[in-house]
């Protein structure tokens, strides 16, 4: 692997990737919406372009020619915050990823590495139960799921292979979303109450650089059409996740369960389960939940 093309590169999983492919030797064309990066850094090896991911012809007009051998799109508006619930928006991810997916094609890429999320596997859970009331909050995983399953189904008919890592729970320095991890530890840096559901439901939190490395190795290793789930490798009841996060980082205060309704879906640990990753791409996360939580803590006390 010489070269890759990575959409959405400026963003905080993205930025992440990019510094990983390059430490690896792997020249990258990033590719993001601003005309010059926020996160990124000249580098050897880096190309940055300012490009709407979302209109094909643009950005096949502003990709130079070149040998890429793969493209990894991780370009995703609405991941966070209220857009989450806009289905239209939502459903226009899922087509620009479709139209980003047959560029790679026509640029000669031989794969293209998609970003799923465990939401697609809740999404399946909630919608095919019987009498089940989906909730909002699943607009943005059926955006990823839907996503899917056309471009295996594209990918299958224009031919070129398609690779799908699927992330748990990413979190890490760099990440403002508001979204469980970063909650808490603005909680716990605020002394505020840490008031929970029961959080009996299984869980998983990967630090940021563990999944950059896992995209590289997915996109180097994996299997064309498979999908490989981005996590720890130890996934658990989320309790087991806030105590040790409240052990390491807030020993003094007391977590409520049970004051907070749950309403999701609880999947079976082996959803999570990270072995074919393992086995068929080598990877193996590095960062523990408490040395992760506490670096990104320690960051967010600056910002």
């Amino acid at each position: 692997m010489n070269s890759v093309i990575i959409t959405g590169a400026d963003g905080f999983v993205g930025s992440y990737t990019v510094r990983c492919f390059l430490e690896h030797g792997v020249q990258v064309l990033a590719l993001d919406m601003a005309d010059s990066p926020r996160r990124l850094q000249p580098s050897d090896g880096l190309k940055y372009i300012g490009c709407d991911c979302s209109d094909p012809k643009a950005m096949q007009a502003a990709i130079p020619q070149g040998d890429y051998d793969a493209l990894i799109h991780f370009a995703w508006a609405g991941s966070a915050g209220p857009a989450r619930v806009d289905y239209t928006l939502q459903m226009q991810n899922a087509l620009h990823t479709v139209a980003c997916l047959k560029t790679a094609k026509e640029l000669g890429c031989n794969r293209f590495v998609g970003a799923g999320s465990i939401m697609e596997y809740e999404v399946e859970a909630a919608v095919h139960t019987q009498g089940s009331k989906p909730g909002m909050g699943y607009i943005y995983g059926m955006g990823k799921h839907i996503a899917h399953c056309m471009c295996k189904s594209v990918a299958a008919d224009i031919g070129i292979e398609l690779v799908w890592p699927m992330i748990t729970n990413a979190y890490g320095v760099g990440e403002l979303s508001p979204r469980f991890v970063n909650t808490t530890l603005r909680k716990i840096i605020n002394r505020e109450p840490l008031q929970f559901t029961a959080a009996t439901q299984n869980y998983d939190f990967v630090y940021v650089t563990d999944v950059a490395k896992a995209f590289y190795l997915i996109t180097q290793n994996g299997r064309p059409f498979c999908e490989y789930m981005i996590g720890s490798g130890h996934a658990r009841p989320l309790k087991e996740f806030i105590l040790e996060m409240q052990k390491e980082l807030a020993p003094d205060v007391v977590p409520h369960f049970g004051d907070v309704p749950f309403t999701g879906t609880n999947m079976p640990l082996d959803t999570f389960d990270t072995s074919q990753t393992e086995r068929d791409c080598g990877y193996h996360a590095e960062i523990g939940f408490a040395e992760g939580t506490r670096m990104t803590m320690e960051w967010l006390k600056t910002v």
